[in-house]
């Protein structure tokens, strides 16, 4: 996690992410990419072709700049290695773009929580950037003060499919020191008994150097539930998943539930690509 993307549209909850992305920074020697997109009507989109030098686009792009210059001066930034970037491209795209220009190894986000997924920082490019990023995308909802993860929850079926992903999560969870709350939810429709659940888990992590794990066997009436009521009844600081790319999120969630579990969730969900 030395290199961190934040993508800001200077509201409040964008003000959030930067602030838990420069704690991960400054405990990783990481640097911060902050990111802010110009989408500029039709007609000054066409016009790019020509120069970004039309008193209209000066306008916006100027008024970008004063305002990433005074995000600058924040003190969570301070000691900081921090690169300012406005691009005059769609969000998702020049999210998408950046990061893969800059090799980076996290992009966090910032969420209206429970207000809608598609309400997600600048819109449904939020949902496209979880869905796509072959990154770890971190969301935060709301001011998290010291960003301490002690307990990192991480639900799955434990398919095989799952394990690329998994050796991020291990990863993240080692960079924190975190204990790393593996729970495999059981439903009515897709019921286990507890040795065979237990047995897939114990498999599935054999192979991995994990720092601090436990498994964990939750019985309840959907998966949603399951991991939300999980999280609580452990007070976990931090949930995480992996997504399936355009087909939603793996083929433990179904793809169905990815928008209401990141919206009920309160507290941070950091999600891995298959």
């Amino acid at each position: 996690m030395k290199k961190i993307l934040v993508p800001t549209d200077f509201s409040d909850y964008a003000g959030h992410a930067l602030k838990v992305a420069a704690q991960i920074a400054r405990k990783n020697g990481g640097e911060i990419y902050l990111l802010h997109m110009l989408e500029l009507p039709h007609q000054g989109s066409d016009a790019l072709g020509s120069g970004h030098d039309l008193p209209e686009i000066m306008l916006f792009k100027n008024a970008a700049i004063n305002r990433l210059e005074d995000l600058m001066d924040d003190e969570c930034l301070e000691g900081l290695k921090v690169s300012e970037i406005i691009q005059f491209e769609l969000a998702f795209d020049g999210i998408m773009n950046v990061s893969n220009k800059n090799n980076v190894d996290l992009i966090v986000m910032g969420s209206h929580g429970a207000s809608g997924f598609k309400e997600m920082f600048i819109g449904s490019n939020a949902e496209k950037v979880v869905r796509n990023s072959d990154i770890p995308v971190l969301i935060i909802k709301k001011e998290e003060g010291d960003f301490d993860v002690n307990k990192f929850v991480f639900a799955s079926d434990f398919a095989d499919e799952i394990k690329k992903p998994f050796a991020k999560v291990v990863e993240f969870a080692n960079k924190f020191d975190a204990e790393l709350h593996l729970v495999m939810i059981n439903t009515p429709s897709s019921f286990k008994p507890t040795h065979v659940a237990q047995e897939i888990m114990n498999n599935f992590i054999s192979n991995f150097n994990i720092n601090k794990c436990s498994t964990h066997i939750y019985n309840d009436t959907n998966v949603e539930s399951g991991v939300l009521n999980f999280t609580n009844y452990i007070d976990a600081d931090l949930i995480g998943m992996s997504t399936h790319g355009r087909k939603g999120l793996s083929h433990f969630f179904n793809g169905s539930i990815s928008e209401d579990l990141v919206n009920h969730a309160v507290r941070p969900v950091v999600t891995f690509k298959i």
